[in-house]
């Protein structure tokens, strides 16, 4: 899972691409890159904060003012393939048979496969372990095969169907095609978000931008137009210093439809509240989860197997799904911790060492709110039980009598291949172990998933696509097979140096 952003315009982009990213450097918290058309390609990308790789110094003198152009794409990188250093930093660009500069977020499920026939049928030696590089080498030798002195937009759909046909998972992508425009395709099922935006200057000129969430788009001034639809591809063509767009989606066209599994985890925790995701907003989409977690817990309390007096969250993605339930249950809603808010997101930490870290910095109860109380504390998911089992430790520390926790997500208990850093099941607790066996892991009195019936029948009433639910039940909207389990799984061990797992310790 990454963040994206890509712009073209009139006017230099490069400082909106810089603000651009600092929107969603949530998504991503292990490289940040740009990189500008002005002529040539103008790169820089690092290891890092997106402020850490560009501003060295101070914003006057910063690498910034090297990046040049009026089209330009942007990145943050969270690594689930591939090792977390500069060699995998995105944007990637390839100069033959075109000037091509790439983004993307996404993991694909056939990379080894692909590297060996990129190797054997394209003569392509694939150097990095990071996926895009084997898009990008795929697009450019698909790209290799038509007559580049006169590239159109029906060229362009040829080009990335076969791409999209030879490459498996889950991607939203960004191309600058250097001297012609910017180019936009989503994956067959729409997995990945992409939405695209507006901007009309005082001038009168007309500036497009395509990022991974719609909160860029508040930032930078942008309206946003839509959510790109499952396989839809959209080219941003310049001529004559004109701005044309293209799309291969008729949206009157049904027999071009394609039924879409969006990544359900998108509302659950990786989009940020304040975001438009096909057209709901994320944080009364979180609300309306925690209500929906009140349905069981209803019956709990009037057995008296549970006595809360208060709920907390754990910061800050859970927020909206404790205040749902706290207004189901009529119990009041507690700030049970004190955040760091200087400290990155534990989930997206690359390693276990790294999470465990990350908690401990990040939060501290507040003593005078916990002490004495039996508290339900909600967090949005439960996956390998380290996050949790430190909250309740420190909750204890801290006077709380007895702990209630409650995940917002249904148990997950199978791996993620498309992006999601949970791609082993051997790390997943649910897989193996049940709410009663959970509880006493971690030390909490009780534990509490929610119904996945239940959060398949609200998003289907609610949402206005279809998601896709692969880590709670197992239905991948792509082929998976053990081969694949298997070569994503090697891949993530090998970009953690081989770490042994310490999900249940």
């Amino acid at each position: 899972m990454c963040g994206i952003l890509g712009i073209i315009g009139s006017q230099n982009v490069t400082h909106d691409l810089y603000n651009g990213l600092m929107a969603i450097q949530h998504r991503g918290q292990d490289s940040a890159g740009i990189v500008t058309f002005d002529e040539t390609f103008k790169l820089k990308k690092g290891i890092g904060l997106v402020k850490d790789v560009f501003l060295e110094n101070n914003f006057e003198n910063s690498s910034l003012n090297k990046l040049t152009g009026n089209m330009g794409l942007a990145h943050v990188r969270y690594s689930t393939i591939g090792t977390p250093d500069e060699l995998n930093a995105q944007p990637f660009t390839v100069s033959y048979p075109f000037g091509l500069a790439m983004v993307h977020n996404g993991n694909l499920t056939n990379f080894v496969n692909l590297k060996d026939i990129l190797y054997k049928e394209n003569h392509r030696l694939v150097s990095s372990s990071c996926d895009l590089e084997l898009i990008l080498y795929v697009f450019a030798s698909e790209l290799e095969k038509i007559d580049l002195n006169n590239l159109n937009f029906e060229q362009l759909v040829e080009v990335v169907t076969k791409t999209q046909k030879r490459i498996s998972g889950a991607y939203s992508t960004l191309t600058m095609i250097a001297n012609n425009g910017l180019l936009a395709f989503t994956d067959p099922h729409g997995i990945r978000p992409m939405v695209m935006g507006e901007k009309i200057d005082d001038n009168g000129s007309i500036s497009y931008a395509f990022a991974s969430e719609s909160t860029c788009f508040d930032y930078l001034g942008y309206k946003l137009i839509k959510d790109l639809a499952p396989g839809e591809i959209i080219y941003i063509e310049r001529k004559e210093d004109k701005l044309f767009i293209h799309s291969n989606i008729n949206k009157n066209d049904k027999n071009n439809k394609k039924e879409q599994y969006f990544c359900i985890f998108e509302y659950i925790y990786f989009a940020r509240e304040d975001s438009i995701i096909h057209g709901l907003n994320v944080a009364k989409v979180r609300e309306s989860i925690g209500k929906l977690l009140a349905t069981r817990l209803k019956s709990e309390i009037a057995n008296k197997n549970i006595s809360p007096d208060i709920i907390i969250e754990v910061p800050s993605s859970a927020f909206y799904f404790a205040w749902g339930l706290s207004k189901a249950l009529s119990i009041e809603y507690a700030k049970g911790f004190a955040k760091n808010n200087f400290i990155g997101r534990s989930f997206i930490k690359p390693t276990p060492a790294g999470r465990k870290n990350t908690i401990k910095q990040k939060l501290n109860p507040i003593k005078e709110i916990v002490r004495d109380k039996n508290i339900l504390v909600v967090d949005d998911s439960l996956v390998r039980g380290n996050t949790s089992k430190h909250i309740i430790s420190i909750l204890k520390e801290a006077g709380a009598k007895e702990i209630y926790f409650v995940s917002a997500a249904p148990p997950i208990k199978h791996p993620c291949v498309y992006g999601i850093d949970m791609s082993t099941k051997t790390e997943l607790l649910a897989a193996t172990l049940d709410e009663n066996q959970i509880a006493k892991l971690i030390g909490a009195d009780k534990v509490y998933f929610q119904s996945i019936d239940q959060l398949i029948n609200m998003c289907e009433m609610r949402l206005k696509v279809n998601c896709c639910y692969a880590c709670f039940n197992g239905k991948y909207p792509t082929h998976v097979d053990d081969r694949i389990f298997a070569d994503v799984s090697n891949e993530r061990h090998l970009s953690q140096g081989n770490y042994e797992y310490e999900c249940r310790k």
